[in-house]
């Protein structure tokens, strides 16, 4: 058994709580409301997140940051990727351990990745850093539904060593050291899932959906490839697997968020009425710019942002995008 201190209480923050448990792990849960410490340490439930699954007896919580990480040899930031820095500046991690990101975004800004960001201001090194991504819809993840994961890090040994503390008969996890890729796979996925959303949301069919997963896949590897990617990792788990699964899902809050985009509603009047974060809302300002720093053409990320700076509808989003020039499918 390993102690595991998971900061952050949210959807995703939950079900991996669930996760690590199930494979045996000690977790400590951080959380901002006294409301929902309690429900978990004495109802052993989440009552803002799954309110109906039950949590085991080995996840507690807290409010206080130092006593959730007391003795944790792994350490998961399960905070939104804008709000990871200002949580890294207040917090101090135990000194020996592996430091786990669930985000999937990048800094506004910095252009940085999350584990970049862990290594910046709390000041670990690579080996120590990993992430975990791929098709994790929380959801199903929480109802224990089978589901494939990939746990990167630069360092094979701590790739192997969260493998070991998050692998289940239901959770299967991949190791990979593309950290690059993985992240960049994770961040981009949530803003074509926006494109997708906002398709299905004005009525457009499968061709539509397909092309836009398609290309936007094309978009991705093209960045990460400029940025010293594996093209390998976005035909993977982290790359094609998350994007089909957050393009496809009505589970997916980017996914959603774009169909009510494409349904007429307005950034603010979504972002009001609900309190999941849609990373790609603003990460597709961060990853557009980290792109034209990089020499790399994203339309689709281009267009998305058009619509969230409110410069475009989204259909004349999908007009523009069609009224391209033509080019060849390789370019």
């Amino acid at each position: 058994m390993s102690r595991v201190a998971v900061m952050g209480s949210g959807s995703w923050g939950t079900a991996f709580s669930m996760v690590l448990s199930d494979a045996g792990q000690e977790v400590s849960m951080w959380a901002r409301r006294d409301s929902v410490v309690a429900g978990i340490n004495s109802e052993h439930r989440n009552p803002d997140y799954f309110a109906d699954i039950d949590l085991a007896p080995t996840v507690i919580a807290s409010t206080d940051p130092r006593a959730a990480m007391e003795g944790a040899e792994f350490v998961v930031m399960a905070v939104p990727s804008q709000t990871l820095r200002a949580n890294l500046e207040t917090w101090t991690i135990p000194g020996d351990a592996v430091v786990v990101s669930l985000a999937k975004g990048i800094e506004l800004g910095t252009g940085l990745r999350a584990s970049q960001i862990i290594e910046q201001v709390a000041g670990i090194e690579p080996d120590r850093v990993a992430v975990v991504t791929g098709p994790n819809l929380a959801r199903e993840i929480a109802e224990r539904q089978p589901s494939g994961s990939v746990v990167a890090s630069t360092s094979l040994e701590t790739a192997e060593r969260l493998q070991a503390v998050c692998h289940t008969r239901r959770f299967r996890a991949y190791t990979n050291t593309d950290v690059i890729g993985c992240e960049l796979g994770g961040a981009t996925k949530n803003v074509i899932a926006l494109a997708v959303g906002m398709a299905v949301g004005l009525g457009l069919g499968a061709n539509a959906t397909a092309t836009v997963i398609t290309r936007g896949l094309a978009e991705s590897s093209r960045l990460g490839l400029a940025l010293g990617a594996d093209p390998y990792t976005f035909s993977g788990l982290a790359g094609l697997g998350d994007l089909v699964a957050t393009c496809n899902s009505p589970l997916s809050r980017n996914r959603t968020f774009g169909e009510q985009l494409g349904r007429g509603h307005s950034v603010a009047e979504i972002a009001a009425s609900t309190r999941q974060v849609a990373e790609g809302v603003k990460s597709c300002a961060s990853i557009l710019a980290l792109a034209q720093r990089a020499g790399v053409e994203m339309p689709i990320v281009e267009a998305v942002k058009t619509v969230i700076d409110g410069t475009q509808t989204p259909p004349q989003m999908i007009t523009s995008l069609m009224s391209r020039s033509a080019k060849a499918e390789r370019y």
